[in-house]
């Protein structure tokens, strides 16, 4: 199993448990949690395998990413009663569900030879789509869109890390020169990410103004 299929198999796992806990504030039936934690496990990845024309759609090739995410979505459905703050646990799931698609993401790209632009948003897309379409389906405030946290920032800080990385050239005579940089990629952006959740780190925002006379 080659690096970048482990990180797509963990961005599913970690996923669909964060999909689960959110179809549990729903309460949804069991199949409610399946299609959820699937959405979110998958959509990111798909979105990134359709822009980049892979071909098969990674979890149409492997089905054993939707059977991951459903066994994600029953272990949920079955315990998450006894979690005593769903709405911490899923944020910071999340937040290391972000960091590893994100670097899943980025590495696909990098794979492929595409330009700096492309890997950065090919991260940035993988990370959060699925997150976005879980929430969205769920009517729950978007984490990628709630004010005042570092969300979006993180995924572009650790894909631009990342290109960074493979751009100097760091530890390519060791052969670790992709594990390097997606490491470094998933350490910034969860570091980022963290530091918002704990601290209240965020980037300015707009503020409205009466208009000129």
């Amino acid at each position: 199993m080659s690096f970048l299929t482990l990180l797509d198999y963990a961005s599913v796992l970690v996923f669909a448990l964060t999909g689960a806990l959110v179809a549990s504030r729903a309460q949804l039936d069991i199949v409610g949690f399946a299609f959820v934690a699937c959405l979110t496990a998958v959509g990111g990845g798909t979105i990134r395998d359709l822009l980049l024309d892979r071909h098969p759609i990674f979890w149409v090739g492997e089905p054993t990413y939707i059977l991951l995410a459903s066994g994600a979505a029953v272990l949920v459905f079955f315990t998450a009663h006894r979690v005593e703050s769903r709405q911490t646990l899923l944020i910071w799931l999340d937040s290391f569900a972000l960091a590893i698609a994100v670097s899943a993401g980025t590495g696909a790209a990098l794979a492929l030879d595409k330009s700096p632009v492309i890997v950065v948003l090919m991260g940035m897309a993988t990370g959060s789509l699925g997150g976005l379409m879980r929430d969205v389906v769920c009517n729950e405030v978007p984490l990628v869109l709630k004010q005042g946290e570092l969300y979006m920032t993180c995924a572009m800080a650790g894909a631009m890390t990342a290109v960074s990385i493979e751009s100097l050239g760091i530890a390519e005579d060791h052969g670790l020169h992709d594990l390097t940089a997606l490491l470094a990629c998933a350490i910034v952006c969860w570091a980022l990410r963290a530091g918002s959740i704990l601290f209240g780190w965020h980037l300015p925002v707009y503020k409205s103004r009466p208009p000129r006379s």
